[in-house]
């Protein structure tokens, strides 16, 4: 493969699946109180459905292999939570005690999503390839 000094389009793929991703799950979490934020279960909800969705769809047309996909996308969830506490934290620095763990969830919670959307675009990409060559 020769490179001719332009980045690879892939890697511009994967910056604005995760850049949707981070503002589709930051957005609506972000408008939250943080005392009624409930974690995991205030992550669920339309950001949680666009991370399998742009997993699946970055395995669906080939733009990234199944692992990259969902470290990527699934990485956007806790970025958007490390947003919040870091924002929160520079106006009151005891406001997030617990912030490691908002983040562990964040972070199983966005892999997991991330997971079944990759296997779904994985196996729709398999599937469609094999159908075209019959």
């Amino acid at each position: 493969m020769q490179n001719n000094g332009q980045p690879h389009a892939g890697g511009y793929w994967l910056v604005t699946i995760f850049a949707v991703g981070f503002f589709a799950v930051g957005v609506p979490y972000w408008q939250i109180p943080y005392a009624k934020v409930s974690l995991p279960s205030t992550l669920y909800g339309p950001g949680l459905l666009v991370i399998g969705v742009l997993a699946a769809a970055a395995c669906a047309v080939g733009k990234a292999r199944i692992l990259t996909a969902i470290l990527t996308v699934g990485s956007a969830m806790p970025a958007a939570i490390l947003a919040r506490v870091e924002v929160e934290t520079a106006r009151d620095p005891t406001s997030h005690n617990l912030w490691p763990f908002e983040v562990i969830i964040a972070a199983a919670v966005g892999v997991l999503c991330s997971s079944a959307g990759a296997l779904a675009g994985s196996l729709f990409a398999r599937f469609s390839h094999r159908q075209d060559t019959v």
